[in-house]
């Protein structure tokens, strides 16, 4: 008689939810439409591969944001449309020159920047017009809204997967700030008691992978369906 398995043992969370208290917060552009503020301090936080920066801004209030490549303490960044062109600084991409590296980019103006917030990345703006048209980190190009915000530089930790881990500690530490159970094991290496691809003495699954997407949750393991009789929305 089977097992249940990883999948049926999840559930809904537990063990298994994100340990949100330990975040440090929304990291996002400030609702100040122009001003300035002053980066008080600089932390890692669980929830993020980039670091984030603490600011506190000319009308009192306080907020996080994104910390790009070569931000420091105490520096002063700027927001608006007359920001100059500085390292940590938020303007419109309006404001933004073209071949300009940038992130924490907005969809909508306003939404507190939804683009490019990992670690190391970056996005150039390509052109300028009624419409901006920035290159994304995967080379994909997309057209924004002038009006949305964005930072200036390159998020910072870049870097941080070629650091050694050197202790198994260390990935279970990393798996426990996510929802993930750690170690993972794959199931075609199980025996078919505890899994559907299990057994067979070598790594295969010797039958179609694929489930439905309305399969329960003790079948549905490898990969989902694909979408049959649909077709992709031009844009």
């Amino acid at each position: 008689m089977g097992k249940r398995i990883r999948a049926q043992r999840k559930g809904k969370g537990g063990i298994y939810s994100s340990p949100s208290h330990k975040y440090k917060g929304k990291a996002s552009h400030p609702k100040l439409k122009s001003g300035s503020g002053k980066v008080e301090t600089i932390a890692h936080d669980p929830a993020r591969t980039a670091p984030v920066a603490k600011v506190k801004y000319d009308d009192n209030q306080k907020g996080m944001i994104i910390a790009p490549l070569d931000l420091s303490e105490d520096q002063k960044i700027e927001v608006g449309s007359e920001a100059t062109l500085k390292v940590g600084n938020i303007l419109p991409l309006e404001r933004i020159p073209e071949g300009t590296m940038i992130h924490n980019i907005e969809l909508k103006p306003g939404d507190g920047g939804k683009l490019v917030r990992a670690a190391g990345t970056s996005a150039l703006v390509v052109s300028q017009g009624s419409k901006t048209v920035i290159q994304l980190p995967s080379g994909r190009f997309k057209t924004l809204n002038p009006k949305c915000r964005a930072s200036i530089g390159i998020v910072a930790g870049g870097g941080h997967k070629e650091k050694p881990l050197a202790k198994a500690g260390k990935k279970y530490n990393i798996y426990r700030s996510k929802p993930k159970r750690f170690p993972i094991v794959k199931g075609v290496s199980m025996n078919p008691v505890n899994h559907p691809h299990g057994g067979g003495g070598h790594p295969h699954v010797g039958r179609p992978s694929t489930v439905s997407k309305n399969a329960p949750p003790g079948k549905k393991v490898g990969r989902l369906s694909s979408r049959k009789g649909r077709k992709k929305k031009k844009r």
